[in-house]
């Protein structure tokens, strides 16, 4: 019954809630990342979610788009901004991705999406992870975030689509905030992403 129904009721009065009291906090941040951009404070771009249904995941902008003469990117150290740097080291960047929990695109606890392009590499098992919907946090984000493996994430997350309960949310969501608040798990400055998956990895 928490799984078909409540779940999503629960994550829709949250998500509502916190953009209510955070909207002060989060118009800052707005308008120090446009100015920090030269542009748009927010970074678009498809996920897939539960059944593999691809959707626009909302999160804020931390990197500029500078490139060197040959028109490449810059490495992530070099575009990510001073507020950048805030707003991901606070995990603020997730924090829009509030909208999507609205919107009925992802949970507030669940696997987190990934990209679209990893899809044909996922094994059988892996996938049982988009049978639920995608989640701001989870349980390998709570067990290790980016210091443990791309195959270990996905054990997790396999193995919360077969525990999902009201009781393990709660854990989850108390540890994330704990997390957050000692900046455990957080990528470094010199690397603002994770390594590509490969499907080895």
């Amino acid at each position: 019954m928490y799984k078909r129904f409540f779940k999503q009721i629960i994550d829709f009065i949250i998500a509502l809630t916190a953009l209510v009291i955070l909207s002060p906090l989060l118009l800052i941040v707005v308008i120090l990342l446009f100015f920090a951009n030269k542009g748009n404070p927010f970074f678009f771009q498809n996920r897939p979610g539960k059944d593999e249904r691809i959707f626009k995941i909302v999160k804020f902008r931390t990197m500029t788009n500078k490139r060197d003469e040959n028109g490449i990117l810059l490495p992530d150290a070099d575009r990510l901004t001073g507020i950048g740097k805030f707003v991901r080291k606070t995990s603020f960047d997730e924090i829009p991705q509030l909208i999507n929990v609205l919107m009925g695109d992802m949970s507030l606890i669940g696997p987190r999406p990934l990209l679209p392009e990893y899809l044909p590499i996922f094994n059988e098992r892996q996938k049982k992870r988009h049978s639920v919907r995608p989640g701001i946090t989870g349980w390998a984000q709570v067990n290790g975030r980016n210091a443990i493996s791309w195959n270990k994430k996905f054990e997790y997350d396999v193995w919360y689509v077969e525990n999902l309960s009201f009781t393990l949310d709660m854990k989850i969501l108390f540890k994330t905030i704990k997390k957050v608040i000692i900046s455990e798990g957080i990528n470094t400055q010199d690397m603002a992403t994770t390594e590509p998956f490969n499907g080895n990895n």
